[in-house]
């Protein structure tokens, strides 16, 4: 039985000397393609975590140990980085405190089109059908029902982890964006030494 063993973890300071070295390490920010095109680092990779897990034997063999992963907060970097350790690449770094700690430290950025995050969208939506369900009602007698349905919705996506409401809206043209080809990521990370 193998125990797990913490990331090395890796400061905004020390990432930015490293990349401003000769010898850069390769940096894979694991989250989402929508978060990655909002902001990421320059240079950095997209590969996201599912996608990473599911084909971490293939990534392995194409990267070595100079690599630093990301994400927003450090938390899916730090699974990342079991699950690569799991396939045979131990010991890799993870930027403290993610990306939210990397733009507010006013780090370089590539920002692209802004949007509102997920759970945004949720409470705008959610709040919106509940107002016109409580005051709608005035109009049409049991339209207040619409309310009563959005808050089973948000109590049982509370309870079961779940939320529709948010698996309908990513489906929306706004939340959209190319999903990430892991043939084609693994031949950028081999392009990339």
């Amino acid at each position: 039985m193998t125990t797990p063993t913490t990331p090395h973890s890796l400061t905004i300071h020390e990432l930015r000397a490293r990349i401003d070295s000769g010898t850069p390490p390769r940096v894979l920010d694991v989250r989402s393609p929508l978060e990655f095109e909002e902001a990421h680092i320059p240079g950095s990779h997209n590969v996201p975590l599912p996608l990473l897990r599911e084909h971490r034997e293939e990534f392995t063999r194409h990267l070595d140990s100079d690599v630093v992963l990301v994400c927003r907060s450090g938390q899916r970097a730090g699974q990342a980085e079991r699950a690569l350790a799991e396939a045979g690449l131990p010991g890799l770094a993870v930027l403290s405190g993610g990306m939210t700690a990397w733009e507010r430290s006013g780090a370089p950025t590539k920002y692209g089109q802004e949007r509102w995050d997920m759970e945004r969208q949720i409470r705008l939506v959610a709040g919106f059908l509940v107002l016109v369900g409580a005051l709608g009602s005035f109009v049409v007698p049991g339209l207040q029902a619409l309310s009563a349905f959005v808050g089973a919705g948000l109590a049982f996506a509370a309870v079961s982890n779940t939320c529709a409401m948010g698996m309908l809206l990513s489906r929306m043209p706004w939340n959209r964006v190319p999903s990430v080809d892991p043939r084609e990521a693994v031949a950028q990370l081999s392009a990339g030494r």
